[in-house]
């Protein structure tokens, strides 16, 4: 599974950080790909291509704040929940996601 996102906090600095971190690691052991942005206090880091979200199976939106740029995933799925379960349970979301995207 191709999975592109945007994590982003209320202060945007340690969840954003933490969650991007957490859902990138879970998506390699699960055998996926996951190119996830941030967007933060010093502005938007690791911005998502054209490319990258063409070729997404799923939009993660981990996000605790408005995000900027919502409009560039119009048709794909999306998926959005607060930065703290991507923290506690990155590979239960991916796994979950997974399967719906499966049915």
């Amino acid at each position: 599974m191709k999975i592109v996102g945007i994590a982003a906090c209320t202060s945007g600095i340690a969840h954003t950080y933490i969650a991007k971190e957490k859902l990138v690691t879970a998506a390699k052991e699960l055998g996926h790909e996951a190119h996830i942005e941030t967007q933060g206090t010093i502005g938007t880091e690791d911005e998502l291509t054209a490319q990258d979200i063409k070729d997404a199976d799923v939009v993660i939106i981990a996000a605790d704040i408005k995000v900027g740029g919502k409009d560039r995933f119009k048709g794909k799925k999306i998926v959005e929940i607060p930065t703290h379960i991507a923290i506690k349970s990155p590979k239960a979301l991916l796994n979950k996601i997974e399967e719906e995207l499966n049915k």
